[in-house]
């Protein structure tokens, strides 16, 4: 699946309400959308997180470039998601389509479980969005 990133102002708010109700609303601190050069697309955070996104994102696109180098090196394709578990907080990536990196940012008081449940449900709804 190819995107473009030349979201209209509808598409953008639905991506936004997605997120909002999916994941802001379950208790995620902060919840980034970006290409895979690291560019934000969507930004949305429960109002107490006070993280330098833009250089999360390009940490972030990074790092998913060398696991992907990684995946290839053992002969797969890519590793869809990624989880670093912090002691207090911990992100968790995942690839949408082919072009997009949704960046969650939760803490201890979040299920992983329950979080990767409603970022695939956010993801398909996402998907079918663009």
């Amino acid at each position: 699946m190819d995107f473009t990133f030349d979201f209209n102002k509808n598409q953008l708010e639905s991506i936004e309400n997605i997120l909002e109700e999916e994941l802001i609303g379950l208790g995620v601190e902060c919840v980034v959308l970006i290409d895979l050069a690291g560019n934000v697309i969507v930004n949305l955070d429960n109002g107490k997180c006070e993280h330098d996104v833009y250089s999360l994102a390009a940490l972030a696109a990074a790092n998913f470039g060398a696991v992907s180098a990684m995946a290839n090196i053992i002969g797969e394709e890519e590793f869809s998601l990624l989880f670093h578990k912090g002691e207090n907080d911990s992100i968790h990536f995942s690839k949408i389509g082919t072009d997009l990196l949704l960046l969650t940012i939760f803490g201890k008081e979040v299920s992983l479980g329950f979080l990767r449940l409603k970022v695939n449900e956010a993801n398909n709804k996402i998907k079918e969005l663009v």
